[in-house]
């Protein structure tokens, strides 16, 4: 246990898999302490046909939601072993109905006098132990069916990665890349307009000397992404959140998140009430960071791009 000590969480299969074993040794030992001629890893299928009789093997497979080849393969060695049979009394031979034998009803019997003194053996555990191990596992398999450790893991991958992004003040040295970042974006989805030039070729003039923002986030000093804040002459909305790009290169690294969050948190700290948008549906990523920030749908505005067909208004509270 003192390799566990050493790896932390990190081995969790594994010290599953080593206490699985342990109770699976002691379960076929079981088995023959009392005389029953079976195999452990054959009892949720077992135990699924005594209870509820005859059953298709996609049923079973459902029931104690194991693949289908999985039970298939369990079926064929109970088979062997004279425990059940298939399509016995079905009328539709294309149904792999299986039941128990006359055997493995007598052993069904046999198993229950078992069954109570491996429940009241595992009870004696339970009020030995600090914590209970059963309904720790029941609570564990609802939080993994929640979100599996897949998703969490990459959860924290990317919440450890995206520490590594910097948001910085637009500066001239990266009007170039501001300018790249978002043909880069535009070109891969649609085409460049006449808008798209006037804001990229000439950012302090059309967005900064007019009372906007753009911001840069940087990845080991490095320009991954931009957006801006346009100062609007609109009487509805003070700001357009607009020019967001991300390097298609740098993925799950919240860089739209931490751009998204920069701009609306410059606005607020600007007095502004409310922002406005353009994008398209298509973008689906970025449909959903917009309505993660908060923003939502509105219809009825004239817009410079043929590109724009979904707007969007944020209120700032």
């Amino acid at each position: 246990m003192k390799l566990f000590e050493r790896t932390g969480k990190m081995a969790l299969g594994s010290r599953l898999r080593l206490l699985t074993s342990k109770v699976t040794e002691d379960a076929a030992r079981i088995y023959e302490l009392y005389n029953v001629e079976f195999s452990p890893k054959w009892f949720p299928v077992f135990f699924v046909l005594s209870e509820d009789g005859e059953k298709t093997i996609t049923e079973i497979a459902n029931e104690i939601s194991h693949s289908q080849p999985s039970v298939s393969k369990i079926i064929q060695e109970m088979t062997l072993a004279g425990l059940v049979q298939d399509n016995q009394d079905s009328p539709d031979k294309r149904r792999n109905v299986v039941a128990l034998t006359t055997k493995g009803m007598t052993i069904s019997e046999q198993i229950k006098v078992q069954c109570t003194d491996v429940d009241l053996a595992i009870e004696s555990i339970i009020s030995e132990a600090r914590h209970n191990l059963w309904e720790a596992i029941e609570e564990w398999e609802f939080l993994l069916d929640e979100k599996s450790l897949l998703k969490r893991v990459q959860e924290q991958r990317k919440l450890r990665e995206s520490k590594d992004v910097q948001i910085v003040e637009y500066q001239e040295q990266y009007q170039q890349a501001f300018r790249a970042l978002n043909v880069e974006w535009i070109s891969t989805y649609f085409k460049m307009e006449e808008a798209d030039y006037k804001a990229l070729d000439n950012p302090k003039e059309y967005i900064l000397d007019k009372g906007g923002k753009i911001f840069v986030a940087l990845y080991h000093n490095e320009p991954i992404g931009v957006c801006a804040l346009i100062k609007m002459n609109d009487p509805d909305y003070d700001y357009e959140l607009a020019k967001m790009a991300v390097s298609p290169k740098i993925q799950g690294k919240s860089v739209g998140w931490l751009l998204g969050q920069a701009i609306v948190n410059t606005a607020r700290e600007l007095g502004a009430s409310k922002i406005y948008l353009e994008s398209n549906t298509i973008l689906k990523p970025a449909i959903n960071l917009y309505q993660k920030l908060g923003f939502k749908k509105v219809i009825g505005r004239s817009t410079p791009y043929e590109r724009c067909n979904i707007q969007m208004e944020l209120e700032i509270k």
